[in-house]
């Protein structure tokens, strides 16, 4: 399923963590920490990197252990001491778990370990949207250029890779075999990508929608018989001053796609009114005419991320922790539907 190493560029833009999710290891208690004091600018993901934890295994233990000296939105105050979680902290939940390599998401997170099988038999097609000549959407952050493929493609990755941490078999059918997973703000745009499983993608928009739709079908009879889902993962565009949730598409003809679509929303919602209480969510599910979704065999979700134009929308895409917790929310929600159709 996945292809040649790749090289993976260091985060240096400083920005506050506020949209945080659930991460897929534990910790021992009997860790040693010790204390270190944020600076000016200072976010989780900052922090811990300084320090030589790595944000994905620490981020949540770290949440944990500083609960009551964190600001809105789990922000750090510059001066104040924060607790790093101990080295005991990177033996993983289930010692002497298995590690499989995957070139595609980066040297950096190429080793992945497989935690449970929880997922054993769940087979997941992910489409991140658009990619090769047509870049999507394209929104500006300042002096950046930010294009639907490059961040889609990235919050799909993660969400591969925690699927894969928990048993499931993983196809990523949009594929670009040197970007791996990046924990950059501002992901440079290219047009390399290919469709599973290296397929040139072609210009005209109709072919290059049947090219991904055979790819999934054609791995759907590879695995007749198995739980499937196809998981199409988009960025949308409108106005500057349109703000937008996370929501959520089916094909109108699948009870289990609307079931699947409104388990991924109420996740949504339970994880905004656990991280932002009172913020409110307003995304949606609802059934739409979508080539994909339509035309594809697996019962089919198809998510937009937020509206790339608008200022607070952009944080959730440009901000590596916020992309890692998308991901980390529509893995709970999947595992959920999972299990609710075992």
């Amino acid at each position: 399923m996945f292809g040649p190493k790749l090289h993976i560029k260091k985060y240096t833009v400083i920005f506050l963590t506020f949209f945080l999710g659930s991460i897929i290891h534990s910790f021992p208690a009997q860790a040693q920490h010790t204390e270190v004091v944020a600076q000016k600018g200072d976010g989780i993901y900052r922090l811990l990197t300084r320090n030589g934890l790595p944000f994905s295994q620490y981020m949540e233990a770290f949440i944990e252990l500083n609960k009551d000296r964190l600001g809105p939105g789990n922000s750090l105050f510059a001066g104040r001491k924060y607790i790093l979680p101990g080295k005991a902290a990177e033996t993983p939940a289930k010692s002497g778990g298995t590690i499989r390599r995957f070139e595609i998401f980066g040297n950096k997170y190429a080793d992945v370990e497989i935690v449970d099988e929880q997922l054993k038999g769940a087979v997941y097609h992910l489409v991140s949207g658009h990619g090769g000549p047509d870049p999507g959407a394209v929104g500006r952050y300042g002096e950046w250029q930010l294009c639907e493929d490059e961040y889609a493609y990235d919050v799909t990755l993660r969400l591969a890779r925690n699927l894969i941490q928990h048993g499931a078999t993983v196809y990523m059918i949009t594929r670009d075999n040197n970007d791996g997973i990046r924990d950059d703000s501002y992901l440079k745009p290219d047009n390399d990508e290919v469709c599973y499983p290296n397929l040139k993608i072609p210009l005209n928009q109709t072919r290059r929608l049947k090219q991904r739709t055979d790819a999934v079908n054609n791995l759907y009879q590879k695995h007749r018989g198995s739980f499937q889902r196809m998981v199409a993962i988009h960025v949308d565009s409108r106005s500057r001053g349109e703000n937008i949730d996370v929501f959520f598409y089916h094909d109108k003809r699948s009870s289990s796609g609307k079931k699947a679509a409104h388990i991924l929303k109420n996740t949504f919602q339970r994880k905004y009114d656990q991280h932002q209480p009172g913020r409110g969510y307003n995304g949606t599910v609802s059934d739409r005419n979508l080539y994909v979704v339509r035309n594809t065999y697996p019962v089919a979700i198809y998510i937009e991320l937020g509206n790339i134009n608008h200022r607070r929308d952009q944080q959730r895409f440009i901000i590596p922790s916020n992309r890692q917790a998308l991901a980390n929310w529509l893995f709970d929600g999947l595992m959920e539907d999972f299990k609710t159709n075992k």
